[in-house]
């Protein structure tokens, strides 16, 4: 009696199962949509058309603000408040070391940098006493202009480094007498209410087509003695520096600034 009755219930179970079964079948819920290739295509906003600059001419893209063209030295000042004074010779200018830095007149936060600089073929001195300049992003922050052409000197120090902090990847330096091409796209810091970083400033450093800083963290402002310092700041001006060491100076062309 007791097998019958269990038999009886589990057969009982399974018809309940069943009938669920079937009714869970029978109910039918939406099936995705089938996707188009224009679900996942959107139009607008179109981005704005630059005309790319001309390699043969090398002018600037149509939307950067000029710096240099070969002209003179308007975009810029010195250090000390005058007119930048550094001589402007056939299309180019070159570094007067008597004088101070020169500083461009407006200020800049996010933005792509173009700029071209040679060292002079018969240049001299070795380590840091060879072609030795730097272009600082906001007033702040160096990346290094050297002859690294085989000459070797600190790594934090080479050309293309954040100065004092990091590294080029590689050296990429055309050897003196021929012209070195920079390309820079700056991210500029965002501070919290306590004047440290929420955001630190990142660059990214291409020389003559080759990567030496790869979106790099900078630390802060680039000492020449101690250790990076944060110190807030909004917009703020490039700076080309006269350095004072005794070898020949170096020259500048073609410089322009996309704002980003």
């Amino acid at each position: 009696m007791t097998v019958r009755f269990m038999l009886k219930s589990a057969g009982v179970l399974l018809a309940c199962g069943a009938c669920l079964g079937v009714q869970a079948q029978q109910k039918q819920y939406p099936q995705p949509e089938a996707m188009t290739p224009g679900m996942s295509e959107y139009w607008t906003p179109q981005p704005a058309v630059v005309a790319p600059g001309d390699i043969r001419s090398n002018s600037a893209p149509s939307d950067a603000v000029v710096l240099f063209d070969g002209e003179d030295l308007s975009a810029w000042v010195s250090a000390n408040g005058g007119e930048a004074a550094w001589p402007v010779h056939d299309g180019v200018f070159t570094v007067d070391k008597s004088r101070d830095d020169i500083l461009t007149r407006q200020s800049f936060e996010n933005f792509q940098l173009h700029l071209e600089w040679c060292v002079p073929e018969n240049i001299t001195g070795e380590s840091q006493s060879r072609g030795n300049s730097g272009v600082y992003l906001q007033d702040k922050y160096e990346i290094q202009i050297l002859d690294g052409y085989r000459n070797e000197t600190y790594v934090n120090g080479q050309v293309g480094s954040v100065y004092k902090q990091t590294p080029p990847l590689v050296n990429a330096m055309r050897r003196p007498g021929e012209w070195n091409v920079f390309d820079i796209i700056y991210s500029a810091p965002v501070f919290k209410k306590d004047g440290t970083y929420r955001i630190p400033p990142y660059v990214t450093v291409i020389l003559n087509g080759v990567v030496l800083q790869n979106h790099t963290a900078i630390l802060g402002t680039t000492e020449y003695i101690g250790f990076p310092r944060v110190v807030p700041h909004g917009a703020g001006p490039l700076r080309l520096q006269a350095h004072g060491d005794p070898s020949a100076p170096i020259s500048f062309r073609n410089i322009w600034i996309r704002e980003l």
